[in-house]
Order: structure tokens, then C-alpha cells, then sequence
């Protein structure tokens, strides 16, 4: 199927891009928004291609930049020292910046997709106020790749690959004066629902490099998004981690693309 990357419109200064099937033509875009951090620029990039090039459906991939939401009045809370990337808790305003319609999925910037993000979307449940991977995950490092304190709390990194029910009732606490000023654990927790209202998202959605395996002998266990949440190849520190060469491919591809631009 032949496809083409447009740049829609700007949003709150972000260039949102879609990949368009032309049999999708007519059909709304999916918005993912992918947590966006100045170290991590190539990062985001490799992330963003991985989605773009898989996809069979409409796609708008949109960065949370701090700096945009900070010079646009939407976020202004002081930077924590548990906080390990920009985006700790601007994630949370993924319902708002979509205008609480519809379903939107958030993702961490240190994700690589290996499959068509239509996949994802046909999981999703109107029952719940958002799905996630529902991982029991105990860090076994004391730093992040960068040196970052790695923090250990309950649900750990449900929060790093979220579907939203963006106009689910429950949803609309999540307002810039809420996520400037609640606590790391309430909004982690995702404590503004009931256990009942977070739908459940198999772990290959949301593999966790040094955590879940792969048994060769079930397909079902085979990743679909790659996160390298101690840190991936574009650390120096991390350059042979458990594949690598999977991020280093799509890097290769990005990089001859970019080149072709110039």
C-alpha cells in the first residue's frame, strides 16, 4: 500500500504529521502523542518513523514539548527531582490536548514500534476510561541511563504507553491546573478512577527491554512496541542492549531518509 507523510497544521506550536493511506482518505486521524525530551531528540524521531511507517491507518503523531506547553500558559509546575524526562507529568494532559474527543493513545519517546499501530487500536474498549499494560515491574537499577534516580512505586510504567478515552466523563479532571499541581502519585496511579475503569493491554504493547521475555516458542510473546525504559542504544552506556539492532535499523533508515531531504 503505498502512503505519504503530510504536515497537517500547527498545534500549540507542534507540526503534527500524517501518514495517509489513500484508502483512508476520509477517515479521521488516530492522535499519538509521544513524550518529547531535548536529550532524547533521535530518540523521538527513531519513535516516531517506527510508527509512521507501519501504519495502515490515518496517523497524527504530535510531540508534548515542555517548552511549547510552558510558552502557551498550559504547564508551569517546577521540575521535581524524581522527574527523569520532561515529560513526567505533561503526559497527563493527553486528553486535554484533544480536546477530550475520542481515543488517544500516549507514548514515551524511547519506544520502537515492530507492528501496524492499527493493531492497537482495535483493542480498544469503550467500557474503560483508558488501557494500559498492566505491568508488575520492580527496577532492578538504582540510576536511569542518564544517571537519573530510577524511582519504584506502584504501577510502574503503566503510565509510559497509555490508550485514553479522551471524552470519558472521568477524564476531565485531567485539566492543566490539575496536572500542574496533583502529586506524581496520584497521577501515576492513575488514582482519579476506579481500578474497574482501566482496561487492560497485553505486554507486548508495552515490552519492557531487561523485563519481559520472549518465548520462542509462542508468537503471542513476540514484542509490537520495543520500550527501552532503562535507557536505549542512543546512550552510549546502552549501545548493546537486548535489540539494539532493531532501533539501530530503523536509525539507519531515518538517517538515509533525512539525508534525502536535504
Amino acid at each position: 500500500m503505498e502512503a505519504s507523510e503530510i504536515c497537517t497544521r500547527k498545534n500549540g506550536g507542534n507540526v503534527d504529521v500524517v501518514r495517509q493511506p489513500i484508502d483512508n482518505e476520509n477517515k479521521e486521524a488516530f492522535k499519538i502523542f509521544v513524550g518529547y525530551d531535548t536529550r532524547e531528540d533521535l530518540a523521538y524521531e527513531v519513535c516516531k518513523r517506527s510508527i509512521l511507517k507501519r501504519a495502515s491507518i490515518p496517523v497524527e503523531v504530535i510531540p508534548i514539548k515542555q517548552s511549547e506547553l510552558r510558552s502557551s500558559g498550559l504547564y508551569w509546575r517546577e521540575r521535581g527531582p524524581t522527574e527523569s524526562t520532561e515529560f513526567s507529568f505533561s503526559r497527563f494532559l493527553t486528553p486535554y490536548l484533544a480536546n477530550y474527543q475520542g481515543w488517544a493513545l500516549f507514548v514515551d519517546c524511547d519506544f520502537l514500534y515492530t507492528a501496524d499501530i492499527k493493531e492497537l487500536t482495535e483493542l480498544i474498549d469503550d467500557r474503560y476510561a483508558l488501557m494500559c499494560v498492566q505491568h508488575d515491574y520492580t527496577p532492578k537499577e538504582s540510576t536511569k541511563m542518564d544517571g537519573a534516580a530510577q524511582t519504584v512505586y506502584p504501577r510502574k510504567n503503566w503510565s509510559s504507553m497509555v490508550l485514553y478515552n479522551c471524552g470519558h466523563p472521568k477524564n476531565k479532571i485531567l485539566t492543566p491546573e490539575l496536572v500542574n499541581t496533583q502529586t506524581g502519585a496520584f497521577l501515576h496511579r492513575f488514582s482519579w478512577l476506579e481500578d474497574g475503569e482501566i482496561g487492560s493491554i497485553p505486554f507486548v504493547w508495552n515490552f519492557l527491554v531487561g523485563h519481559n521475555k520472549v518465548d520462542e516458542n509462542d508468537r503471542s510473546t513476540q514484542p509490537k512496541a520495543i520500550h527501552y525504559t532503562s535507557g536505549g542504544p542512543w546512550f552510549e552506556m546502552c549501545k548493546n542492549c537486548e535489540f539494539a539492532d532493531l532501533w539501530l535499523s530503523e536509525l539507519e533508515a531515518y538517517n538515509k531518509e533525512a539525508s534525502h531531504k536535504l
